[in-house]
């Protein structure tokens, strides 16, 4: 039996999953939605959904796709029907839940059918756009809204605006709240800056300029769920049978999930009624706060221990937080040191390490496969964007050397440690394992341990203000520290030398 609107009826409730009222097929289509990924499916249509079935939110979604159709979808074989297997641990408990959402109602292709897709631009009760394009879709090209679709997304959503403001004559009440979801900073204000260029650009009424950028609101947004895709076959086949019935597009979820929206503006909060169902959607006047955490507990922590995580020999950050040593690393890691370095007159000492407790609880998650070489991809960029400011915010709270920080910093450097194969390949190596490096830096950190070795490599490149913005031998104590890190990482080995810093005392403590 495969899942659908005829199977609905047929499927046995049972404790942990969510099975949607018929009634909720039948909801207004309210959200027009630009993107068919696993990360919009796991979280705003999650949230969307969740309302709908608590009565608030009363209106499901119709879906873009830049590709064309092309034979039996699984989408129109399931009407929009999926299954959410959100599998995790919050606070040390472990959370499993499977929720068939309703919330899809159409997936249109935007090669074959965009006039359809425009017809919505038409409906009064459409309100809300939302995008996740990836990084590369909210960029300005020449593009026209007249195409049969527009080559971007940018050039689709103003054409489609251009309609709706067509159809209603330019009626105030009839502009649209835009959320997208891309992994930009400011990405609602980018992509108004780049919609009003492409109407300047397609010679736009003055009148429409006018409406799009009053009358519309653009919201910057961010997103935090890990959302892995598909389960693994055999995490299919068993759920499958356990829920008895067949789901092309089952996908597999963290418990953890984070909404913020950007906007103080009433009429927003009150389309996005969504919000009153989750804690997980966040919407509030300015986001700073939540990219701060985010930037730099998770993504920070992730930057400082990738490189000492794989030399100690583990493969995935589950597998590293199963060693008690490397689990009190991390853990001491966010809260002795990142946690206090970021504290401001927003982000208080009891916010950062609560967010800190959250993310442990996430890295501890036995359902999600992250890799660390995946993390460790442009490495050098990701230690000067996420971990430097840290660094420095740290040496002007305390003044004293992060032990480990430094011990991250000397793990990167070593894992960065390369030759160069006849392919022009960059390749590591750990013991008898080997593992190729993506890095746009990485000829020059290779050119620099091929010419220097212990405290004077460590000096040369901290001090290379082209890498970090700075010279990093200005910090007092950084160098030796590192220096010291470095040696005994080569000498010892990694996990030796984690063990020097994280004694039975501080595991227990952890």
């Amino acid at each position: 039996m495969i899942l659908s609107k005829q199977n609905l009826s047929n499927i046995n409730p049972q404790p942990g999953i969510s099975i949607p009222d018929e009634k909720l097929l039948a909801l207004p289509e309210k959200v027009l939605q630009f993107g068919t990924g696993v990360l919009l499916r796991a979280l705003p249509d999650y949230f969307i959904d969740k309302a709908n079935k608590q009565g608030i939110f009363n209106g499901r979604i119709v879906v873009v796709k830049s590709t064309a159709t092309g034979g039996v979808d699984a989408f129109d074989e399931q009407d929009g029907l999926y299954t959410v297997c959100i599998r995790g641990i919050e606070g040390a408990t472990k959370t499993e839940e499977n929720t068939i959402n309703a919330s899809i109602s159409r997936v249109l292709s935007a090669t074959n059918e965009w006039g359809e897709i425009l017809k919505y631009a038409d409906s009064p009760e459409m309100q809300l756009v939302i995008s996740n394009t990836t990084e590369v879709g909210i960029i300005l090209i020449k593009d026209s809204v007249n195409a049969l679709p527009p080559k971007s997304f940018p050039g689709k959503l103003l054409s489609f605006l251009y309609r709706r403001y067509n159809t209603f004559e330019g009626d105030k009440e009839k502009g649209m709240i835009i959320i997208p979801t891309e992994l930009i900073i400011d990405n609602g204000n980018k992509l108004k800056n780049i919609l009003v260029e492409l109407a300047k650009q397609n010679e736009l009424d003055n009148s429409f300029i006018d409406w799009l950028t009053n009358n519309n609101y653009f919201c910057n947004s961010l997103v935090d769920r890990i959302v892995p895709g598909k389960p693994t076959q055999d995490q299919h086949e068993q759920t499958e049978k356990e829920l008895g019935y067949q789901d092309k597009l089952m996908i597999i979820s963290e418990a953890y999930c984070l909404w913020a929206i950007e906007s103080g503006e009433p009429k927003v909060k009150d389309v996005l009624s969504f919000s009153k169902t989750d804690p997980g959607v966040v919407i509030a006047a300015d986001i700073d706060i939540f990219r701060e955490l985010k930037l730099r507990l998770l993504n920070g922590s992730h930057t400082f221990s990738c490189g000492l995580a794989y030399l100690c020999g583990f493969t995935t950050v589950k597998e590293a937080m199963d060693n008690k040593v490397f689990a009190a690393y991390i853990t001491g890691l966010m809260m002795k040191e990142i946690a206090p370095a970021i504290v401001s007159d927003q982000i208080s000492i009891e916010m950062a390490r609560d967010f800190a407790g959250k993310v442990i609880d996430r890295y501890r998650n036995p359902h999600i496969d992250h890799r660390w070489l995946s993390i460790g991809v442009q490495y050098s960029s990701k230690m000067r964007m996420r971990t430097i400011p840290v660094i420095s915010r740290f040496y002007q709270n305390f003044g004293t050397t992060p032990e480990y920080m430094a011990i991250g910093f000397a793990a990167f450097l070593l894992f960065m440690k390369a030759q160069k194969d006849d392919d022009g390949k960059f390749i590591g190596r750990v013991n008898t394992k080997t593992y190729m490096i993506t890095d746009d830096n990485i000829s020059l950190i290779t050119e620099k341990w091929d010419h220097f070795e212990g405290k004077a490599l460590v000096k040369n490149i901290l001090s290379d203000q082209g890498l970090w913005g700075f010279d990093l031998t200005t910090l007092p104590g950084l160098q030796q520290a590192v220096s010291e890190m470095l040696g005994s990482l080569e000498t010892d080995g990694a996990l030796a030398t984690l063990k020097k810093i994280i004694t039975p005392k501080t595991i227990e403590q952890s």
